[in-house]
């Protein structure tokens, strides 16, 4: 049996995320969402609004109906984490992105606008095809920031 020490051992960092929208109320919570069920213990995420608007019912709803549960998850505003280190700030819409306080942080910015799915009217229909595609579109994306860090 060989023995392991210290020096053989790699040390990886764990990994800090914040995910930031307009009110923390869907898209950064569906992002928040994946983000902790793929990455696991290997990262460590928060989301915050520039406003709280609370957690919308939809966004429970189907990312439920994907098996990640957010039900628990909580609407917070950015100035909860001025004093928090993160290594990345990920914006999930452009109000976000060009209204972001400055942030006093060495975080690598990552920006992508996806559709706010809660500001679509209509039928239940077009609202559940509206979160779903959101809702796919953030688990994609959010896969692909996973397996690049």
């Amino acid at each position: 049996m060989q023995l392991l020490v210290a020096r053989d051992l790699k040390v990886v960092k764990m990994k800090r995320i914040l995910v930031l929208c307009t009110g923390n109320s869907c898209r950064s919570q569906m992002m928040h969402g994946y983000l902790s069920y793929f990455g696991k213990e290997a990262i460590e995420v928060r989301s915050a609004g520039i406003e709280t608007h609370g957690v919308n019912p939809n966004a429970i709803k189907y990312m439920g109906e994907d098996g990640v549960d957010i039900s628990d998850h909580t609407s917070n505003n950015i100035s909860e984490y001025l004093d928090e280190s993160f290594d990345y700030l990920v914006t999930v819409c452009d109000h976000a992105n060009e209204t972001c306080p400055v942030f006093p942080t060495t975080a690598k910015k990552i920006h992508y606008d996806f559709h706010d799915p809660s500001k679509v009217e209509g039928s239940e229909e077009a609202v559940a095809a509206a979160f779903r595609k959101t809702r796919d579109q953030i688990k994609a994306f959010s896969v692909g920031f996973l397996g690049a860090l």
